[in-house]
């Protein structure tokens, strides 16, 4: 099942490439955000006529998040380890590949973000013991 917790596993797998660490044990993810992936419009609704019987959509479910079939969209927002961190659009792009590849995922968008600013505070034990921070 898709939760906060299997994405951030799964972006245990994006290895900063100048550090050797993983972005979430350096604490570069700040928030993950899993979303219902918005509806398609059907040909009828872009050119605004109503639906046929044929094309009316099933309605929503309110429990539907467990339904094998939805798809979910994903944000991811993190930060760099400096503002103009060579490695940025090489983390954008792992970040992004890693977590579509997990079932029921429609769409990810990593967004940057600079505030807070990161700190060395931010990183776990093992990534302390990683870069002999102590």
């Amino acid at each position: 099942m898709l939760s906060e917790d299997s994405i951030r596993e799964e972006l245990k797998k994006v290895i900063d490439p100048e550090l050797f660490v993983n972005i979430i044990d350096l604490g570069l993810v700040y928030v993950v955000t899993i979303a219902p992936a918005a509806a398609v419009e059907t040909t009828a609704e872009a050119s605004g006529e109503p639906p046929s019987s044929d094309e009316q959509a099933a309605p929503a479910t309110t429990d539907g998040a467990n339904d094998a079939g939805e798809k979910f969209d994903v944000t991811i927002e993190m930060t760099m380890t400096s503002p103009a961190c060579p490695a940025g659009p090489q983390l954008i792009a792992n970040s992004k590949q890693v977590v579509e590849r997990l079932e029921n995922v429609n769409q990810v968008e990593v967004r940057i973000v600079m505030e807070p600013p990161w700190t060395p505070d931010r990183m776990t034990d093992d990534a302390r013991d990683q870069l002999g921070i102590f």
